[in-house]
């Protein structure tokens, strides 16, 4: 069933074939109808794949520059408290070059909700490698795989957000093999912002087959490696 909050005029997505950002964006747009917020949210979008969403919904959005979404959406429910303040984002613009402003942001407890994709590479601009990036994995620029030696291990972004925040905050990690986990974590972070209990953050698991240079079978495969590293569940609620 396509959300009503879609622009019918603009389906499909405009993602690669395969990608996981479908899976993503139709459980946030049915959690936004089930809660009927559509008219009184914003969304802003990173600059990477996230943005094809830019009209996907029939909600208001901003394009935000790489890394300073986090930023521009808590000064935006700053100026407007009664808003539903909604930031989208990938791996690349929450834990490399807007790191500093999402984890400000998380101690703050600011009242908005960050949704960011974890595919373990930049996507946008031609597979190459992430904060996330698994040991070993190879992309563009690990061609002969990732050295964790050298490199570091991938980063666990939800469990080093959750020890910045306080008891209000909600934190989770899901993965889009299981959209109805994705849906009930997405729906618990924006109930917590509409309580006004503070920062919230969901981390999805997703896929890439096109820069994975993986089949439908093996972006799953992988998939289910990459939920062996990063833990699913509710890391911390209210």
């Amino acid at each position: 069933m396509i959300p009503k909050c879609y622009k019918k005029e603009n389906l499909p997505h405009k993602f690669c074939p395969g990608c996981g950002y479908g899976v993503i964006l139709k459980s946030l747009g049915s959690v936004i109808d089930h809660l009927k917020i559509a008219n009184k949210s914003v969304i802003g979008l990173d600059i990477g794949c996230g943005l094809l969403a830019w009209n996907l919904f029939d909600v208001d959005t901003i394009q935000t520059h790489h890394g300073r979404t986090t930023p521009t959406m808590a000064g935006f429910k700053f100026a407007k408290p009664e808003a539903i303040v909604l930031a989208i984002m990938g791996d690349g613009g929450g834990y490399a070059i807007g790191l500093q402003s999402l984890l400000h942001s998380a101690h703050r407890n600011d009242p908005i909700t960050v949704i960011l994709v974890n595919n373990t590479l930049y996507a946008m601009t031609g597979g190459q490698m992430a904060p996330t990036t698994l040991a070993n994995e190879i992309t563009d620029t690990t061609p002969k795989g990732r050295d964790s030696e050298k490199t570091g291990l991938p980063f666990l972004g939800p469990e080093i957000i959750a020890t910045l925040t306080n008891k209000q905050a909600y934190i989770a990690r899901a993965s889009i093999r299981s959209p109805l986990q994705v849906e009930s974590c997405i729906e618990k972070a924006i109930k917590n912002q509409m309580r006004g209990k503070g920062f919230s953050f969901v981390e999805v698991l997703s896929i890439c087959p096109t820069n994975w240079k993986t089949n439908a079978e093996e972006s799953f495969k992988f998939l289910e490696k990459m939920e062996d590293v990063f833990v699913l569940g509710e890391i911390k609620k209210p």
